[in-house]
């Protein structure tokens, strides 16, 4: 049985022509199949810019020939495992900046706002029309431009201006595996149908736009994207999953992705954000169409930035896992929506919603929990979650409805009180949610509680014979402490692929944005919700990941020079591990967050402007990491040594140390972006359990651009109280009493 194989070879060597490229990949395929006439139809993409493979039509018995072939590095299904994972974000995000906090648009005015700077966004379109992507007083194309506007439904050359400059879509692979794209929920064109991709799209580059707000009112003020002068070039990849619902989740396609890759490298972009990532089994860096794709923008110093994925708080569940790039964790900011419940014994519990809706009336409504009132035959292990058709309307109907989070959607589960006849529903947080409370706009009045105040209702409910409840509208509320926090969502460590690389790296704001939103879709994404909005609050890694690639778009309109490695160095060296109050940042349970929740901390853009040392690493330095880490040649005219250094070796931002048995050393080299001569001393937090030896203390610097190499030795003590496998953290930093470049170190214990 066919289906599509991802065939990768490597990278152009820059001496064939795009035919003679497609005729040496037609040439490939027609070794294992039958004539050139079923080998030229197999084929769906040649990726013939800076990637050099195709995806095709293969058996596996064909797929397995190819991949033995020398010139190949490797051949694996194209699947569709992968999906997507502001008013107040920027504001918040510079009063972390500390003593820096008087500079706080300091970047923004030295980088220009990001102009002419490119960012290429992969995800699931635009909605041209949104004030959030006006060019009003944008002048000319960037000189290095290259890209297409590619028209189709509902989207033509005009939709494309100064600020979106390009834009294009990719459904070969997506069709081939669902059929034909059904037109009547989804634009086979860049025109965003779903959402997502108009607000990341605005988070990272939008205009600034006065008086804006959510459906009711809610976070009202001026939105603005992080570099609202940059460009934005659109490469649609994510489509909506046929059935009930289908805009409430997309797929993403490893085929249609290395082609919008391959694209966006040969365009001219700077900095490629990618709010997407692959589900279940992490593929090894050769075979994931997102890394291999990476690798290639890395080798033209384009920054890649993904999210870090929405399966947290448990372990190991964090993806975009190459270290070539940017992986985001998401966290909260200072503001809350504010909804009191008032029981009927008195006691008044603080919810949160954007829900436009207020109850009718002011008296105490009938409470009831949801698994008390659904219909037989509703399995007991889901049955107070208020799945579609749970819910018995003889036992809801006039009432108020506690329904717990768990299975389905949450906005589905208010959909299911409504058609049930309820009158309101209370959202109840489970255990690992904490006391994150991502907000939603519900379809009637409503109010989400932390898991704590989840279980005090329940605990009241079971006391009382009639138990009661009001609802109150909400506000919004700023200065909320402590904040930023962890979100409990938010993947975690450690790297599944490379243990020995720290993933995520860093975390920024991904609870409650508000951005632009398609007036295609409504704020809750269901077919029977009708509303439609200009800008909407939304939470994931996805939110967090474009408020990176917009300081990413800042210091390349800042530091053209530097590489895409000294970008990511110097987020991570000068982010936070404090929150606005000067603690140690917390996860939603409030317990003290470590590097496994966060990388290196919170992003701080302006003192990433001038970190003082960073971390470079080459095409070539990646490579030789491929060799150790997973054996593989990933670029055919880069043999590897026979001892190729180990995976702890990549000169990183961060030390990663597995299984550590006796004593490790690993090595780095920092280079000065300073001003001019600089003198660096070292300190460092032993990890429990773990020496920490710096070689040498001090390092010197006559010049700037200057390298300088040290050795890190990390050696277990003799008495260990961490058991075998658990991580333990510490960190070591380098000053030069003006800037602080801190590391953090993880190391498991043998």
């Amino acid at each position: 049985m066919e289906q599509i194989y991802i065939v990768y070879l490597g990278k152009h060597k820059g001496l064939k022509s795009p035919q003679e490229i497609l005729e040496g990949h037609h040439s490939l395929l027609f070794s294992v199949k039958n004539s050139e006439e079923e080998a030229s139809g197999a084929i769906l993409y040649s990726y013939k810019h800076s990637i050099n493979g195709f995806a095709a039509l293969l058996t596996e018995e064909e797929a397995t020939k190819l991949s033995q072939m020398d010139e190949v590095v490797s051949a694996f299904p194209s699947e569709g495992r992968s999906s997507p994972h502001t008013t107040r974000s920027w504001k918040f995000t510079t009063q972390l900046e500390g003593s820096k906090g008087s500079e706080k648009s300091l970047l923004r005015s030295k980088a220009k706002c990001g102009k002419n700077v490119i960012v290429g966004m992969l995800d699931s379109g635009i909605w041209p029309e949104s004030q959030s992507f006006s060019d009003r007083g944008i002048r000319h194309f960037p000189k290095r431009w290259k890209g297409i506007c590619q028209e189709g439904d509902a989207f033509n050359s005009s939709h494309c201006n100064n600020k979106i400059i390009g834009a294009r879509y990719y459904v070969k692979s997506y069709e081939y595996y669902y059929g034909p794209l059904n037109r009547t929920y989804a634009y086979r064109s860049p025109r965003d149908n779903d959402g997502h991709g108009t607000h990341t799209a605005s988070t990272v580059a939008g205009r600034v736009v006065r008086n804006v707000s959510a459906l009711g009112g809610f976070a009202w003020g001026t939105a603005t994207g992080g570099a609202p002068l940059a460009r934005l070039a659109i490469y649609k990849v994510c489509w909506p999953i046929p059935g009930p619902n289908p805009n409430s989740e997309n797929t993403c396609f490893d085929a249609d992705m290395l082609a919008a890759f391959d694209d966006a490298i040969a365009d001219g972009v700077h900095v490629i954000s990618m709010s997407i990532g692959a589900t279940g089994e992490q593929p090894e860096y050769s075979k994931d169409s997102m890394a291999i794709g990476a690798l290639h923008a890395a080798k033209r110093d384009i920054v890649v930035v993904c999210s870090a994925g929405n399966d947290g708080p448990g372990p190991a569940t964090v993806t975009n896992l190459a270290p070539w790039t940017i992986t985001v964790g998401a966290s909260s900011v200072d503001r809350a929506f504010d909804s009191l419940v008032l029981l009927g014994n008195g006691v008044t519990i603080k919810g949160q919603t954007v829900t436009p809706y207020v109850l009718n009336s002011s008296d105490f409504c009938p409470l009831v929990y949801a698994r008390d009132a659904v219909l037989p035959g509703t399995p007991s292990n889901i049955s107070g979650q208020c799945l579609p058709n749970s819910l018995d309307g003889d036992k809801v109907r006039g009432k108020v409805v506690l329904c717990l989070r768990g299975s389905g959607l949450r906005v589905a589960k208010g959909m299911e009180v409504k058609r049930a006849g309820g009158a309101a529903i209370i959202l109840g947080n489970a255990v690992g949610n904490g006391n994150e409370i991502p907000v939603d706009a519900h379809v009637l009045p409503g109010t989400a509680v932390s898991s704590d105040d989840a279980i005090a209702i329940l605990k009241y409910i079971d006391a009382t014979r009639r138990p009661r409840a009001k609802v109150g509208s909400a506000r919004t509320v700023l200065g909320v402490t402590p904040a930023p926090v962890m979100a409990a969502f938010s993947s975690r460590g450690p790297n599944r692929v490379e243990p020995n690389i720290l993933k995520p790296d860093i975390t920024a704001p991904g609870l409650n944005v508000l951005a632009a939103w398609s007036e295609s879709s409504s704020p809750t994404k269901l077919e029977d919700d009708h509303r439609s909005v200009k800008y909407d609050i939304y939470s994931g890694t996805s939110m967090s990941c474009p408020h990176v690639s917009a300081v990413a778009a800042l210091l390349k309109s800042l530091h053209p020079d530097w590489s895409s490695a000294a970008i990511r160095s110097a987020m991570m060296t000068t982010a936070a591990v404090e929150n606005a109050r000067g603690e140690a940042l917390t996860d939603a349970s409030g317990r003290v967050a470590g590097p496994m929740d966060y990388g290196s901390g919170h992003i701080r853009p302006t003192h990433a402007s001038d970190p003082g040392l960073v971390y470079d690493a080459s095409y070539e330095d990646y490579l030789l990491f491929a060799c150790s880490s997973i054996g593989a040649q990933m670029d055919p005219s880069f043999p590897c040594p026979k001892t190729p250094p180990p995976p702890s070796d990549l000169n990183y931002p961060s030390i990663a140390v597995s299984s550590l048995n006796g004593s490790v050393t690993v090595r780095r080299t920092v280079t000065n972006v300073g001003r001019g001569p600089a003198r660096y001393r070292v300190t460092a937090t032993e990890p429990t359990g773990v020496s920490v030896h710096i070689s040498p203390p001090k390092l010197r610097f006559k010049r700037s651009g200057q390298r300088r190499r040290f050795s890190v030795t990390l050696k277990v003590r003799g008495r260990r109280d961490t058991p075998r496998g658990d991580y333990v953290a510490g960190s070591y930093t380098w000053s030069d009493g003006t800037h602080v470049i801190r590391s953090p170190i993880v190391v498991s214990l043998a």
